[in-house]
């Protein structure tokens, strides 16, 4: 497994420490593991036109900051 510094706003990690706190993850590499599994899974979806692709973006959850 490959070692990936980042950086991550204050309110996200404390979100993602609260999902570890509350069982929901074991740590918080696994929770970030999950949430890119998660968007990867979403990105391989069939090919979409452009007004589709737009229209997706704007409904992520994932990439709010």
């Amino acid at each position: 497994m490959e070692r990936v510094t980042l950086r991550i706003p204050k309110q996200q990690i404390e979100e993602v420490e609260q999902m570890v706190e509350t069982g929901e993850y074991p740590n918080r590499s696994e929770a970030i593991r999950s949430a890119v599994r998660e968007m990867l899974a979403e990105h391989d979806t069939e090919p979409e036109r452009p007004s589709e692709k737009r229209k997706r973006r704007k409904e992520r959850t994932w990439a709010k900051v």
